[in-house]
């Protein structure tokens, strides 16, 4: 009866809403000298010259799904001056996308959102999306290979490798690499997103906006080189032709090709994408984009895998793990590493239909292809505290190629009752993918020796070869949704969310099997309700419950398990979340509490003779229940005239609790910091120091990561660590043109540390072992950013 209640009072909650109430008005304002997602022209003023009109929606319009308005974009003036891009430190996050439910005021949104803008990427040199999540409190990374490519968790929950991941609001492929010249900004929603977005992991949802055509005509040209010897190039150019610029332009170049971060290392990164804006009218836009990215590496750093079983070292460093190495010496052989290749094609198109109702339709296909051929380290059961580990190099056989298709469509609308408005939504989001693996593998696994991490590192062995591709698994996953975001008065507001998904998912036991349906569920429920209460206009109360449905997770093809290539049943999330949110002048702070639960799944001991050919014979399923509790707080914006800051802190007690497995019981959760923090100022010098002086910013960014659990049992644990970057840039202009040299050093203390720690289950539960990978040494990054 319980476990009816919830879903119950939510439905009674929404229904109400939706019959006798209404929606709080957040649609923002153009930004017309920004980019990012451009909101339909309801209104023109002047066209600015070289670029489209600029554009104005009234405040009683309702808001457009898929449309962010620039807000968090790349700056083009600066007080009626070209400037160069990133020099105005804009790290506030003001206006975030809600997939279903369109643009939000930040402050118009129950849930807790936090964002990393495109100046910050910009000024901190970032070279890859996951550099982005850094700044981010709540986040980390699971190292997946090398630091490119990882997997994303929030709140010490793992996310999916597509459902918690999305691109202009479309599912995408998370443990591929992405580059972070390709895109404008990041927004994560921490918390559950099920009711918006259909089943998917606790998590949160990552979404990454793409960059698009400016309105103002730009050619950018950036050079740069790392001190560990890969120059850069990116050509950026973008604008708007025909009659008030209805053909929207961007194409983005980057070549990157040198040695890496440790000698013998090398990496190569190529992107080209190409986005195109097509407007038939005032009130439809097509939105075209297409990319191509390769990233190719030898010679990184691999994992460090923690045997089954192990416990804390027997000569007494007592539960820590060794001190990590450092990553500027060599560590691999110079034949291992990876190749990757990922194709991305999306199209959108608006239409406003009048003042009060628009529709959204998009679709995304995308192939992440990949070739992996690094080694694998494993920590000596015996020695592995003081740095021992085998080496051994073996053709990967599982996942080289994920293939997925993305879909939404929403119409949005405002409707009246009385005295009360509703901002309503209906529509659809889901998708498709399919998992490819190779036949079999053509080398022989190679045993490499024995090695100290502080020493010598393996240089013998040859690339391993595997061959063939067939398909191994397939998922889909489409939701239907409804919601009502009502305004009652100018202080309260009630929000509901519904959503009904269908999943099934098929799998193939080898390259000889048929897929088979390994799960299926039918309408499968996820409701999120918020009370929302506004005591000023720069101050926002919430208090959210959301239930979300996620999918179970796959037993390995392995007779060690009973359920062999079976997933499990649906899981189900639940979240209770309060939150305050304030704005004072150009600063924005928000800080939220939460509880949150999700199924637990493990390898439970099954009785012998079960499975066929093992006498250890196990069963996966859902063992207990992770139970997070935590506090996370960010502000953003100008604390002071000419100060910037980007800042967050959380506090987790991340637990497995109710465990079948007594051993587990109580623990904390691997991988889970207790505590996490972040720092970021950035200084310009006042104009009233002279032109020149005041082209000069300075920047320091530190972060923290507090001490985590390395495996089940909490008896080894990665002890805690602190970095700090340091940066500075100089503006100035060339022939009117506005130009920017940048500098900065991260890690500029050189600390070596366990950047990732994670367990080796599907989908992040708890297996047997984990994986370790230690961060990367003090690099240097030089770029000179020129336009034209």
């Amino acid at each position: 009866m319980h476990d009816r209640f919830h879903p119950v009072l939510v439905t009674a909650t929404f229904c109400a809403s939706l019959l006798t109430t209404t929606t709080l008005a957040t649609a923002a304002s153009v930004q017309p000298e920004q980019t990012g997602k451009q909101a339909i022209v309801k209104q023109s003023v002047p066209a600015k010259p070289g670029g489209v009109a600029a554009s104005v929606i009234p405040a009683t319009t309702a808001p457009i799904a898929g449309i962010l308005d620039g807000s968090n974009g790349e700056t083009i003036t600066v007080h009626g001056h070209h400037a160069a891009d990133g020099t105005g430190a804009k790290y506030m996050n003001k206006n975030i996308y809600l997939g279903p439910l369109g643009n939000r005021d930040t402050l118009d949104a129950p849930y807790s959102v936090m964002g990393v803008t495109h100046d910050v990427v910009v000024n901190q040199q970032l070279r890859n999306i996951n550099d982005m999540a850094s700044f981010l409190p709540s986040v980390q990374l699971e190292i997946r290979g090398d630091p490119n490519t990882s997997r994303p968790q929030s709140r010490g929950f793992e996310a999916d490798v597509v459902a918690n991941s999305r691109l202009d609001g479309l599912n995408v492929v998370s443990t591929t690499p992405y580059p972070a010249e390709w895109v404008d900004n990041l927004q994560v929603l921490n918390g559950l997103a099920g009711a918006m977005y259909g089943p998917e992991n606790p998590a949160g949802v990552f979404e990454y906006t793409l960059k698009r055509p400016t309105n103002r005509r730009t050619e950018r040209l950036s050079v740069g080189v790392d001190s560990i010897g890969t120059p850069t190039v990116n050509g950026d150019i973008s604008g708007r032709i025909g009659r008030n610029g209805w053909f929207g332009y961007r194409l983005n170049m980057l070549h990157a090709n040198g040695s890496a971060y440790a000698p013998g290392s090398w990496i190569r990164r190529e992107m080209v994408s190409a986005d195109f804006d097509i407007h038939f009218d005032s009130k439809t836009v097509l939105e075209l984009d297409a990319s191509h990215y390769t990233y190719d590496e030898r010679g990184m750093a691999p994992g460090f895998g923690i045997a089954a079983g192990t416990a804390a070292n027997p000569t007494g460093i007592g539960g820590q793990l060794p001190e990590a190495p450092d990553l500027g010496r060599r560590m691999a052989p110079d034949w291992s590493g990876y190749n990757m290749e990922t194709n991305t094609f999306l199209a959108k198109i608006r239409h406003q239909i009048n003042r009060d109702w628009s529709f959204t339709l998009g679709g995304l296909y995308q192939d992440a292809m990949r070739q992996s051929f690094g080694i694998s380290d494993t920590l000596s059961a015996t020695q592995g505290y003081e740095g021992f580990y085998t080496s051994k190099a073996t053709a990967t056989t599982t996942a080289d190629d994920f293939r997925v298709g993305s879909n939404m469509a929403y119409f949005n609308g405002r409707v009246h009752t009385g005295p009360l408005t509703h901002d309503l939504v209906i529509g659809t989001n889901g998708y498709m993918m399919g998992n490819y693996n190779p036949t079999r593998a053509v080398t022989g696994a190679q045993s490499l020796g024995t090695y100290n991490m502080y020493g010598t590192a393996p240089t013998n062995g040859t690339q391993p070869y595997y061959t063939g591709r067939y398909k191994s698994s397939s998922v889909m996953s489409q939701s239907f949704i409804i919601g009502d975001t009502m305004r009652i008065n100018k202080h309260w507001s009630v929000m509901g969310t519904l959503a009904w998904s269908w999943i099934d998912q098929k799998g193939a036991l080898n390259a000889s099997s048929p897929l088979k349906r390994t799960f299926q569920a039918n309408a499968t429920f996820s409701p999120t309700a918020s009370v929302i209460y506004k005591p000023t206009q720069n101050q926002t109360l919430y208090f959210t419950y959301g239930r979300s449905a996620e999918a179970g997770p796959v037993t390995p093809n392995n007779s060690v398990y009973t359920n062999t290539n079976l997933a499990l049943p649906v899981g189900h999330s639940e979240e209770y979340e309060v939150g305050y949110k304030l704005r004072y002048q150009k600063m924005q702070f928000n800080v939220a509490g939460f509880r949150m639960t999700s199924p637990y799944a493990m390898y439970i001991a099954a009785a012998n003779g079960t499975c066929t050919h093992t006498t250890n014979c196990q069963t996966y399923e859902y063992g207990g229940t992770q139970r997070n509790y935590g506090v996370e707080a960010q502000i953003s914006g100008e604390v002071l005239p000419n100060l910037s800051i980007l800042a967050g802190m959380t506090w987790l007690d991340a637990e497995l609790v109710n465990s079948k497995t007594a051993t587990y019981n109580n623990k904390e959760i691997v991988g889970a910091a207790p505590l996490q923090a972040n720092l970021l100022l950035d200084y310009r010098l006042p104009a009233s120091l002279g032109s020149f002086a005041s082209g000069w910013a300075f920047n320091a960014s530190v972060h923290y990561m507090g001490n985590r659990a390395a495996n089940l049992t909490n008896t080894l644990h990665t002890g805690s660590y602190t970095t700090l970057d340091l940066g500075t840039r100089y503006a100035f202009h060339v022939s009117k043109f506005p130009w920017v040299a940048r500098f900065g050093v991260s890690n500029a203390t050189n600390e070596r540390y366990w950047a990732s720690v994670y367990t080796g289950a599907p989908s992040g539960t708890s297996g047997a072992a984990s994986t370790l990978y230690a961060g990367l040494p003090r690099v240097y990054h030089f770029t000179l950013s020129m336009e034209f």
